[in-house]
């Protein structure tokens, strides 16, 4: 067993706030791409791999839960008193942790297994083991345990019926995101075994969205590709079937991480997308605090650890698409809501009778 250690004094720090603090749209149509630029001009630098292991969750209380986190190429612990602890690395891989707490004192060890991930931090007579939350290492996508058979139960959504609606509603004119920009990404997981489930659920990987939520999707899409980003598009419009088989496969704890059909889900209004940035020059999808459909804290809009350019990542997809008139979800990162959602019924159309419309923004 490998141990890294840290000592700790006293000192007041000021945390400047994320990116999202900072002023919103304000800006006309024509300068916003500068704007955006300005605000996201330089992206953080990576995390030195020596760091990478120690970076996660120490505490299963969360009363005294602690953050290994990177911020500004400095190591930091975010304690349970909301307290952002610098670390400073000397030479003989020891740090020095300033810290701004009453509440502990001493000096602080991180245990770390053969690879080099932390597995527990101490701190004083305090040992907090870490919060195995994420996916095991090398693999990109949290799943659960489903409550039942996938196939019993997607035969019991495909015969169930969405919930009467009462009211007026546009006309569906769901477009398909690709035939607007081509430049947007799919990854569909759902097309795919890939995702929570673990399951193919759709037949066919594509993605929808009503025609305003699209345009702005798209108009997102350009002005992130100046900076360098696309967009990529996991999940968009739903049929009902699958938001009852997502409900009835997952255990109760879960629900927050899935809608409920008995109120229908925002993707099947076709209002709803799930999203990531792929970075353009290094011809992949970027790090972000979490995985896609994750069942953790880490999937929250404002959850503070992970790396400095993982965090950079996300405000930068959420300042973006909000600009164009989406909401994110605080639970999940990628979730983001078209501000017209309620205008829209809930749907049931399969992708492949979706009315394919060839006009233009």
């Amino acid at each position: 067993m490998q141990v890294s250690r840290f000592s700790i004094t006293a000192v007041a720090l000021a945390i400047a706030g994320c990116a999202s603090s900072r002023a919103q749209s304000g800006a006309s149509d024509a300068s916003w791409p500068e704007q955006l630029a300005f605000e996201y001009g330089r992206m953080p630098d990576p995390t030195p791999l020596r760091w990478r292991g120690l970076i996660g969750e120490y505490g299963e209380d969360s009363t005294r839960r602690w953050y290994a986190l990177e911020r500004d190429r400095r190591l930091w612990i975010l304690d349970h008193q909301k307290n952002y602890v610098p670390l400073a690395e000397r030479s003989d891989s020891v740090f020095d942790a300033p810290i701004a707490t009453a509440a502990v004192s001493g000096e602080v060890r991180f245990s770390r297994d053969a690879t080099g991930r932390g597995t527990s931090v101490q701190v004083g007579d305090l040992v907090a083991r870490r919060n195995v939350i994420e996916p095991p290492s090398g693999a990109n996508q949290l799943r659960i345990t489903p409550v039942g058979p996938i196939d019993e139960l997607r035969r019991a959504a495909l015969a169930a019926n969405p919930p009467a609606e009462t009211g007026s509603y546009r006309p569906a004119d769901l477009v398909e995101l690709t035939r607007l920009d081509s430049t947007i990404k799919l990854e569909i997981r759902y097309a795919g075994s890939n995702n929570f489930l673990g399951t193919k659920i759709y037949d066919e990987g594509r993605a929808f969205l009503q025609r305003p939520a699209a345009e702005a999707l798209v108009k997102a899409n350009r002005v992130l590709r100046r900076l360098g980003f696309g967009i990529v598009v996991h999940d968009a419009y739903r049929p009902w079937s699958v938001t009852k088989l997502f409900w009835d496969a997952t255990p109760d704890s879960l629900h927050w991480l899935v809608a409920n059909p008995a109120q229908g889900s925002k993707h099947n209004r076709g209002a709803a997308v799930d999203v990531t940035l792929f970075d353009i020059e290094a011809n992949r999808t970027v790090e972000m605090p979490s995985t896609y459909d994750e069942s953790t804290s880490r999937a929250r809009a404002d959850y503070p650890g992970g790396t400095s350019l993982q965090r950079w990542h996300r405000e930068l997809l959420r300042r973006a698409l909000v600009h164009e008139g989406f909401t994110v979800n605080p639970l999940e990162w990628w979730h983001f809501d078209y501000k017209d959602w309620k205008s829209y019924p809930i749907m049931n159309q399969p992708f492949d009778r979706v009315p394919v419309v060839m006009r233009t923004p």
